[in-house]
């Protein structure tokens, strides 16, 4: 739990890592009334980098609602646009997701689902639609949407948390060596950094941390293209059929994501590329340019629930991690939750506590 900063001690908090999780976490620390150091290497392999920063609240394979959706939507909105007002600028888009139905099957099954109470006019269409033309050749005979998606615009959040961070607080481009992390039972030290505690954020790399290296992670390379085409027709939707197709504005469009669980680099591969153009090509005939081609890793744990809290021993050293392909839409809400545990004031969900794993 908290201490209070002694005076001696420069910050409250050291974080390590600025993907979506530290960034969500440092800024939800900043707005409590604490100080933080950052220490971010952004040579390192991650997947925010990369993300195409959507949430979407509906598992597409049973129709049912994602994890938390009612909590976690909700509160996703509130954060990005309350830090979209201290920036000045946007971050967040609100979008649909048109979701095409292969088999009448499938759309009677959307048709049921979506009266249902527990989903009803919140997560799902009750309409139906007919012949949505997504290019000039490809035509989506039957499909319906999803509601209360959308997507953060990931490069420009980091950007603009770095550049917050850096006005106020202290932000360390460099690499975090564990070994000159010196622990005292109400302090840490890094280099000339002392803090009552530290935070890991690092992502799928917390695999070499000394102190948390137990948490069972399963990482999955991701990869996306970016695509630049004059005949998509998505408007401000997003189309998905077992992949992405996100318009980014200017006739640019996200497009992705693959999964790898072997080969847990940040190189793309030609193998993912081929993927994602097979995919494409199944829906676009039109003609599209490549612009761009990118990977990262995410960082999952094998429950795939977050993982967070204390250490088992060193109780001022913590972990925020385990966000999977959700960051976007699951940091806000556990980052209140964390923060309100620091305070004493709540306690961490077991579903994601890193305790389940001692």
């Amino acid at each position: 739990m908290l201490q209070q900063r002694r005076n001696n001690l420069d910050k409250d908090f050291i974080i390590i890592g600025q993907g979506i999780a530290g960034s969500v976490l440092s800024l939800s620390l900043i707005k409590a009334g604490y100080s933080v150091t950052v220490i971010n290497q952004p040579t390192l392999s991650s997947s925010s980098k990369v993300a195409g920063g959507i949430w979407n609240p509906i598992v597409f394979k049973r129709l049912t609602k994602s994890w938390m959706a009612d909590e976690l939507v909700p509160e996703l909105i509130s954060f990005y646009e309350y830090w979209e007002q201290q920036f000045n600028t946007s971050l967040i888009c609100k979008r649909k997701i048109i979701k095409p139905f292969t088999e009448e099957q499938e759309k009677n099954l959307w048709v049921k689902k979506s009266l249902d109470k527990d989903i009803e006019n919140v997560f799902l269409d009750k309409e139906t639609y007919e012949n949505y033309q997504l290019d000039e050749n490809y035509q989506v005979k039957s499909y319906s949407k999803v509601l209360q998606a959308g997507n953060l615009d990931v490069p420009k959040f980091l950007e603009c948390t770095k550049e917050y961070i850096k006005q106020s607080h202290t932000y360390l481009e460099e690499h975090f060596d564990y070994h000159q992390l010196d622990v005292s039972p109400t302090q840490v030290r890094y280099k000339s950094v002392s803090a009552s505690h530290i935070i890991f954020c690092e992502g799928h790399l917390i695999s070499k941390n000394p102190y948390f290296n137990w948490i069972p992670m399963k990482p999955a390379k991701g990869e996306t293209l970016t695509i630049e085409s004059q005949h998509i027709n998505l408007n401000n939707d997003i189309f998905n059929k077992g992949f992405f197709i996100m318009p980014i504005g200017n006739n640019l469009f996200k497009v992705g994501a693959t999964y790898e669980w072997n080969d847990l680099n940040d190189l793309p591969t030609e193998k993912a590329k081929q993927e994602l153009i097979a995919k494409i090509n199944a829906v676009i005939s039109s003609p599209y340019k490549i612009i761009s081609h990118e990977a990262g890793v995410r960082p999952s744990v094998i429950d795939r629930r977050p993982v967070i809290g204390a250490h088992p021993v060193y109780k001022h050293i913590y972990v925020f991690n385990g966000l999977g392909t959700k960051a976007v839409m699951i940091a806000p809400y556990f980052a209140k939750q964390f923060v309100g545990y620091l305070q004493n004031k709540a306690n961490i969900d077991s579903d994601v506590n890193s305790d389940r794993f001692l």
